[in-house]
C-alpha cells in the first residue's frame, strides 16, 4: 500500500458514530461537512455540525489494481498527488474548488469535470463506500473490484446525495493510467459549425478528451498514445488552446463560472438551443451548458425541459428558490423511501437537496 503524499492518517469512525447514534437519539438534524468548499451548492440546511476532515488517510492503494480506498476527510489534492506518483488520475476530473476539498466531498457532490463523457460520471468509478446509516451503523456496499453484479447498487446511491443519504467514511473507486500524451486545440467556428464536427469526431475513434465551446471558439483535448494525438491533431488544425483553459474549465475558475448567479443545465448533446437567455459555456461535448442569466427559474427551466433536460441553480440560489429541478411526483416518493432505508429518522442534511429529504 502507497501512502506516501497524505500527511495523516486517522480513523475517527468510532467517534463518528457516536455522535449520529447521540443525535439520532435527540432527534436533532446534522449538517455534514468535509472541507466546506461546496457549502454553497444545494439548499440551506440547519443542524448539529460532523465534522469528517479529520477522519482521513488512503486505506488501500495497489496502483497494479487501479483501485484505490481512502477515507472521507482525505484532501482530494493529496489523492490526485498520490495516484500521479503512479502515473494515474480520477477518470471523471472532479471540480477542486480549494485546498480544503475532501475525496468524501467530491463523491457527495457527484460533479464530473471535462473528461465526463468520455469517461463517465463520479458514480461510474465507484466500487463501494462504507456508510453510517441514520441509526451510527456503518454499512459496507460494494467492494473494490470492478464487475457486474446483480441486485441493487446501493453504494452508487452515495455520488451526487450530498450526505442526505448517510456519512460516507470510506469510498473505493477505480482509477485510470495518465495517458502518454496530451495536446489541446482550439478552434475559430460558432457552436453550429462545432456541433457538426463534434458529431463526426464522435462517431469514430479519435483520442478525444475534452470538448467546450465558449461560444466563439471549439476547444479540443486530446490524450493518447504520442503517434495518435499528433496525427489527430494535425487533422484538426487550428491553433494551442491557453494553458489555464482546460484547469480554468475543471476547477471553475474561468470568468464566467465564478459568477454569483451561475446555471448548470444538462441537455442532449446535439440539442438546438439557439436562444439561450444570457453568456454561456458549453462543455462535455455540449452536453452541459454554464449559463449566467437573469432570466427567472421558470424560464431556465422550461427551457432544458424542452429538450429534455434539466436545469441546476448551481449558485446563487434566492430566498425560497428552488435548486435542483423538480422531481415528478412518482420520482419524489422514490426518493422519500430510500431517505426512509438510510435515515429513517431524516437527520442526515434535511433539505439540502429537496425540502422533506
Amino acid at each position: 500500500m502507497l501512502t506516501s503524499t497524505v500527511s495523516e492518517n486517522r480513523d475517527d469512525g468510532e467517534a463518528l458514530a457516536d455522535a449520529v447514534r447521540a443525535t439520532s437519539s435527540a432527534g436533532r438534524p446534522l449538517r455534514i461537512v468535509g472541507g466546506g468548499t461546496k457549502s454553497f451548492y444545494g439548499r440551506t440546511t440547519d443542524g448539529d455540525v460532523l465534522d469528517l476532515s479529520g477522519h482521513r488517510g488512503v486505506v488501500d492503494y495497489e496502483p497494479s489494481e487501479l483501485v484505490i480506498t481512502a477515507r472521507a476527510g482525505t484532501p482530494i489534492q493529496a489523492i490526485e498527488a498520490l495516484l500521479a506518483e503512479n502515473g494515474q488520475r480520477l477518470a471523471f476530473e472532479p471540480p477542486v474548488l480549494g485546498a480544503a476539498s475532501t475525496f468524501g466531498g467530491v463523491i457527495a457532490a457527484g460533479l464530473a469535470g471535462p473528461r465526463r463523457p468520455f469517461a463517465g460520471a463520479v458514480r461510474d468509478s465507484v466500487l463501494g463506500v462504507r456508510v453510517l446509516n441514520g441509526a451510527g451503523q456503518s454499512l459496507r456496499l460494494g467492494g473494490t473490484v470492478f464487475k457486474n453484479v446483480a441486485g441493487f447498487d446501493g453504494f452508487r446511491l452515495m455520488a451526487g446525495a450530498l450526505g442526505c443519504l448517510g456519512v460516507l467514511l470510506e469510498v473505493s473507486v477505480r482509477v485510470s493510467p495518465i495517458p502518454a500524451a496530451e495536446r489541446t486545440l482550439s478552434l475559430d467556428m460558432g457552436w453550429a459549425a462545432a456541433r457538426s464536427r463534434l458529431t463526426d469526431l464522435m462517431r469514430r475513434p479519435t483520442p478525444l478528451d475534452g470538448a467546450a465551446h465558449d461560444g466563439e471558439r471549439l476547444h479540443l483535448r486530446l490524450a493518447g498514445p504520442e503517434g495518435v494525438v499528433s496525427a489527430t491533431a494535425a487533422e484538426l488544425g487550428g491553433d494551442s488552446t491557453p494553458a489555464s483553459f482546460w484547469p480554468g474549465l475543471r476547477h471553475h475558475t474561468l470568468p464566467l463560472l465564478t459568477s454569483p448567479r451561475l446555471w448548470r443545465l444538462a441537455v442532449p448533446r446535439t440539442c438546438d438551443l439557439p436562444e439561450l437567455p444570457g453568456v454561456w459555456l458549453r462543455d462535455w461535448a455540449g452536453g452541459e451548458i454554464w449559463l449566467v442569466s437573469e432570466a427567472t427559474s421558470k424560464q431556465v427551466r422550461a427551457l432544458a425541459g424542452g429538450v429534455g433536460g434539466h436545469a441546476t441553480l448551481y449558485r446563487g440560489a434566492r430566498t425560497g428558490e428552488e435548486v435542483f429541478a423538480p422531481l415528478p411526483a412518482p420520482l419524489l416518493a422514490l426518493h422519500q423511501r430510500l431517505k426512509a432505508v438510510f435515515d429513517p429518522a431524516g437527520i442526515f442534511n434535511p433539505g439540502r437537496m429537496y425540502a422533506g429529504l
